[in-house]
């Protein structure tokens, strides 16, 4: 995949997290972010935990959205090294 590509994939997911997250949709935006983490190099991927109900997702999605973040930018920088 391509910087491009992935810059675009991840944006409209970005998007898509950000839409859910606003409207309360913790559930959707957990979702988005297993997402996320799914485009990212096997040795980039988190070892996310399932969730088990509704209320731990909010804390789910702030223990592990930063790192998600975080191993996005490090892919970004792979990317643009090739």
């Amino acid at each position: 995949m391509s910087l491009h590509e992935f810059d675009a994939l991840v944006e409209r997911m970005q998007l898509a997290f950000d839409y859910a997250a606003n409207l309360g949709q913790y559930i959707e935006a957990a979702k988005v972010l297993y997402q996320m983490n799914e485009q990212l190099p096997d040795d980039l991927q988190l070892s996310l935990e399932e969730l088990e109900n509704e209320s731990t997702v909010r804390s789910f999605i702030s223990q592990y959205q930063p790192r998600i973040k975080s191993a996005i930018i490090q892919y970004r920088q792979r990317l643009m090294n090739f």
